[in-house]
Order: C-alpha cells, then structure tokens, then sequence
C-alpha cells in the first residue's frame, strides 16, 4: 500500500452539510425539543464532571458547550450529543494530579491533533477492533474510580484534596472517615434515592408519569437540594464554599501557560486522552446507529473529535467526546439531524450567560450523589455474573482489565489487555491448527524399491504461533520415512515464520537421506514459498496438484529405478 493513498481518499464532509438539504420547520422544530431537553440533562453533569475532573466547575460547561457545539457541526454522527464525559474523569484528575491543569489543557490539545490524524488517515474503523471484554473492563474500571473518588464528597469528609492513586485514595478515606458530616450524608442519599426512584420509562401510562419521565432526575434533585439547603443554611459544603461564584458567559481564548519542561512529558498523558476519546466517541456513535438505523462516518466523527479537542482548552475547557447517556436522550426526544446538538450547546450558554450565579448554592453532596448513580449506570456490572459462560480468556481479559484501570490507569489496562486478547487469540488459532497423519494403503506405504512413504494432512493457519507443529512431525530419535508427503490443500495462510519451520524441515529430512513432498498448497503458501525460494530448494518436480498425483510419481519412479529420474517428471 502506497502511504499516500489514505491522503488520496481524505475527504471531510460533516453529516450537518448532507441534513441541511431540504431542512423544514418540522425538522426545526423536532431539533428545537430535543437540543433543549438534552441541554436540561447536560446542565447538572456537566458541572459534575469538570469538577471530578479535577478542575473547576465551569471548565466542564465550557467543554459542553464548546466542544458539544463543534462535535455536533462538524461530526459523522447525525444525533451524536459532545461533551464532558465519565470516562474521561479519573484519567483527567490523575493527570491534574501529576502534571497541573495548564498540562492537561496541553495534552487535550495534543490528544486533539492525533485524534485529527487518526480520522484523516481513516483509522477510525481500527477502534471497533477492540475486544468486547476490553471495553466492558475498562468502562467498568472507569465507573468503579468515579464511585470512589465522590465518598468525599457524599459522606463530606474533611479533605483538601484526594489524591489520584486508588490505594492513597482508600488511605486518605480510612484515615478521615471520623470527620463524616450527617449532614452531607442525608443530602446525597436523599438524592441518591430520589434519582433511583424517579420514573424512566418513557412509555408510562399517564400524562405525570410520561411529564416525570421525560424531567431529567438530576437536574430535579441538584436544584431540589440547591434550594433546600439555601433556605435551611444547613452546614454542608458547596459549589460557592469551595469554588466561589462561577463566571458568566464564556472567556476570551488563550494559549493555556505551561512550560516545556514538563509538556515534554505530557506524550502518555495525550496518548491516553485520545485513545480514550476515540473508543467512547465511536461506541456513542454505534449506539446512536443501534437506535436510529443510521450509519456513523467514523472518521468524520474522529476528525471533528480531534478539532473539538483542540479548540476547547483555549477556552479553559478540559477533553471532550461522544456521551452516551446524552446521546440517548437526543434520540429520545426526537432529534433528526446535528442541529440539535447546536441548540444544546446554545441553550447551554445561555444558561451560563444568565444563571451562572445560582449554581453557587448547589451542594457538593448532591453533585456526588450524581455521579454515584452515573458510575452505576455506567458499568455494565451484570456482565460479571455472566463471565463463567465464557472462555478462561475471555475472563482473564475482561478482569485483568478492569482491575489494571482501578489501581492504574485506562492506559495500561487497555495496553496490558490488547496483548492478553492477542496472544490469547494466538493461541486459540494455533490449537485449530492440526496436522494429522493420512491412512495410505500398503502399497502405497512402502514402495516396490522399499522406501517408505509417511503423508500427513495439514488443518488451519501456519503461522509463528503454529509452526512448533510442523517440528514434532519428526522424532530425533527415531528414522524418519524415506519420503514424506504434506497435503497442504487445508492450509489458507502462512507467514514466514511457517515457511522457516518448513524449511527446517527439509534440512532434516535431507540430512536423513529423505525428502520432502508438497501436495496441493493453496495460492496464499505457494506464493509465499516461491517469493522465499523455498520452491527452488524442494524442487518443482515435489509439488504435485493432488495426493494421488504424488503417490502415482512415486510410484512410476520407484518401478522405473532409475536413479536420474526426476520426481514428478
């Protein structure tokens, strides 16, 4: 392949271009409900995410509105919802961690370009390569940090700041458990409890169950306990205790401060955002297609991804991707086309422009409660009862993922977890491949000149997981046969770490005083075998199109007992 053809066939088109064509009030007006009700459901996460992330709680409705603006007007997806994501909390707080919030801005940034890249070369297909239970692992991981790093926040535990490592966390929590506040705690579980009971269906059977369920939980108990616990003065903390009041509107850009010294290190830190960002924004997308019966352009959505990334953190906003929770909600409500993840962003802003102030008042209790049951709806947890119906593999997989991302990071889980899916995969390909040995009828065995002839059927792929086989088919301790027949014509691939073992193989048997037959190879090994020479060194007279072909040349060449005949000739 030519590196400049995936150059050739860059084309960037955003699905908003083909869905502007014949765009009508109807559509407006679907688009309008949908963007508006999204926008209700955002408002709270939003909040919630930038400050679980790490950073300030208008960093995460700047990312919502900025990021979710551009994902939806330049994206392949036709109802994909952009923004703030649980996935990206632990990962961003541990890198906020280590390397400083103006560093993760730098990162998000560089994650931006490779995400760009990755589109632009048309890579985006590549993601839907990653095993299922690598996906549920470290979506799972993911949820089970979020759980952890809100007890804090719910129990309201005196504590500056928690750190981003999973045992100091358990640590910081043992050791500041005493300083639990009741309150706090009757805050969140009230919440807790009230989103757990509220109505979801959105099938219900009157018109206060289908208003209920159509009302985000979320926002109903953040302004809820918002309001209770201004009025109350009850002593718990909040958005304003800890953060003070929150800025209207959006700021000016800027190039995030940062020093190269350490933005040199920032290469893991920007690999994760992107490979993160570009696994959650192309599962969104596939869900999104599961519910519309439509078809995403992955590499469009990865490109406007990438821009999104870019252009955020020049406005203080932190990494961004496809959300699948909001996503649903769009298509729920009745969105048609990426005009209503405009309008969610816009109302978004608006909301920031007009009532930023009051989110002062929202209590940190209540924004953890959120992200509880966000993590709990989060991790596909009923897939862990049903591993024992699956292979060792796949369990060894699926949990070493998801203990790597809870003590780790996502990074090294889904690193570690690629190669334990490869070389599981390896060895379940090499254990289809057998090689078994061919019944031949006496006369055939054993040659009127007494030579005697062994023929063994190959089953499979012949490649460097596989290619051990074709050593034990000869015994150093024992004589080999005089000639010996590979049928080939079951053997769809090999590579060249097969080819070496077969030329092993001829060595051997030359060494012996025997040889070696090719019968029926399939287009794929012959061309193998003759790029590498090996055709040559057997010689063409060996290779022979059936095994009764072969068997007929052996014996027309032992009746003869010529010893200038030539095999097959």
């Amino acid at each position: 392949m030519n590196w400049a053809d995936p150059f050739r066939q860059f084309t960037f088109r955003p699905r908003l271009i083909r869905h502007l064509k014949g765009y009508g009030r109807k559509d407006f007006a679907a688009d309008l409900g949908a963007g508006l009700t999204v926008a209700i459901v955002a408002l709270p996460l939003a909040i919630a995410f930038g400050i679980a992330s790490g950073v300030r709680p208008e960093q995460g409705l700047i990312t919502a509105i900025v990021a979710g603006f551009l994902i939806s007007l330049l994206g392949g997806s036709r109802v994909q919802i952009g923004g703030p994501a649980g996935a990206f909390v632990a990962l961003l707080y541990a890198i906020a961690e280590k390397y400083g919030v103006a560093n993760l801005l730098i990162a998000t940034m560089m994650a931006g370009v490779l995400l760009f890249a990755m589109g632009a070369l048309r890579l985006g297909t590549l993601i839907r390569f990653i095993p299922v239970p690598i996906v549920i692992g470290f979506t799972a991981g993911i949820a089970a940090i979020i759980a952890l790093s809100q007890l804090r926040d719910f129990l309201g535990l005196q504590v500056e700041r928690m750190p981003s490592n999973f045992f100091s966390q358990l640590g910081v929590l043992a050791e500041t458990l005493h300083t639990t506040n009741l309150y706090a705690v009757l805050v969140g579980l009230t919440c807790l409890l009230a989103m757990i009971a509220w109505p979801t269906s959105w099938r219900a059977d009157t018109p206060v169950r289908r208003l209920t369920a159509k009302t985000p939980a979320t926002l109903v108990v953040l302004a809820t306990a918002a309001l209770v616990v201004y009025v109350t003065g009850m002593p718990v903390e909040t958005i304003g205790s800890r953060f003070g009041e929150l800025p209207r509107g959006l700021p000016m850009p800027r190039l995030p401060a940062f020093d190269w010294a350490t933005a040199q290190n920032l290469f893991a830190p920007t690999l994760s955002i992107a490979l993160l960002g570009a696994v959650e924004s192309l599962l969104c997308a596939r869900v999104a297609d599961d519910l519309t019966g439509d078809r995403h352009d992955p590499n469009q959505e990865l490109m406007a991804q990438g821009i999104a990334n870019f252009v955020v953190p020049f406005f203080g906003g932190v990494a961004a991707s496809g959300t699948i929770a909001r996503t649903v909600t769009n298509v729920k409500s009745g969105a048609r086309t990426p005009v209503a993840g405009l309008v969610h962003a816009l109302a978004l802003f608006l909301v920031v422009l007009f009532a930023a102030p009051l989110a002062m008042h929202i209590p940190l209790a209540a924004l953890a409660a959120i992200l509880l049951w966000v993590a709990f709806n989060m991790g596909n947890w009923r897939e862990f009862p049903k591993m024992q119906r699956f292979s060792l593999f796949y369990r060894a997989t699926m949990l070493s993922t998801f203990l790597l991302t809870v003590v780790f990071d996502v990074t090294v889980a889904v690193q570690v977890g690629l190669v334990l899916a490869c070389l599981f995969f390896i060895y379940r390909m090499s254990q289809l491949t057998t090689i078994l040995p061919i019944a031949l009828p006496a006369r055939t065995a054993l040659l009127p000149d007494g030579r005697t002839v062994a023929a063994w059927r190959v089953f499979g792929t012949l490649f460097f997981g596989s290619a051990t086989k074709l050593e034990d088919l000869l015994d150093p301790e024992i004589r080999p046969p005089d000639v010996l027949l590979l049928e080939l014509h079951q053997v769809i691939k090999m590579d060249n770490t097969a080819l070496d073992a077969l030329e092993h193989l001829h060595a051997n048997l030359q060494r012996a005083g025997s040889r070696l037959v090719l019968v029926s190879p399939n287009q794929q090994p012959l061309d193998i075998m003759r790029r590498g020479g090996f055709i040559e060194r057997v010689g063409p007279g060996r290779v022979f199109a059936t095994l009764d072909e072969a068997l007929d040349a052996l014996a027309a060449e032992a009746e003869s007992q010529s010893p200038a005949s030539v095999l097959g000739s």
